[in-house]
């Protein structure tokens, strides 16, 4: 029998559920490589999903607890536009995806997992990354590990700043 390895995985199948925000992160504070936060701007932040649907698969949030997209301030909005287009080039650069699925899940009926704080999900594809796995096995394959995931872009992004 083939074992697929993913022991970042048993912390989320074994976390008790906090109430707190994992989007609240503060403007200032300064844990970024534990959060996965790729990108800072003054309205919105750019982070590694830890629990990602693909390999590269990034999340872009408004600092502010706001929990519905008509809520956010044209300076929210815009910020959180321009860290969409950066990611995708970073991404770009880094993984070379052939594609991109971009969007929100408002509300929990649309699956959102933190539905009081908006956030936008960046996740890259590939050709023929939609295969047998996730229906015979129930598993998806993810070729990074966060912890190398994060390195290899952030010093990427710090090249090309």
């Amino acid at each position: 029998m083939d074992r697929l390895w993913a022991p970042w995985r048993s912390r989320y199948i074994d976390m008790k559920r906090h109430p707190s925000c994992i989007f609240c992160v503060g403007r200032s504070a300064r844990n970024d490589a534990k959060k996965y936060i790729i990108e800072r701007g003054v309205h919105a932040f750019s982070m590694l999903n830890a629990y990602p649907y693909n390999n590269g698969h990034v999340m872009i949030s408004p600092y502010r607890h706001v929990g519905d997209v008509a809520a956010l301030s044209e300076a929210e909005l815009a910020e959180m536009m321009r860290l969409l287009v950066g990611t995708k080039r970073l991404l770009d650069r880094t993984l070379k995806p052939h594609g991109y699925n971009v969007g929100m899940n408002i509300g929990r009926a649309a699956g959102a997992g933190y539905d009081r704080h908006v956030h936008l999900h960046v996740v890259p594809r590939w050709a023929g990354d939609t295969n047998f796995m996730p229906v015979t096995a129930g598993s998806k394959v993810v070729s990074h590990s966060l912890d190398s995931l994060y390195r290899l872009l952030t010093e990427k992004r710090a090249r090309h700043v």
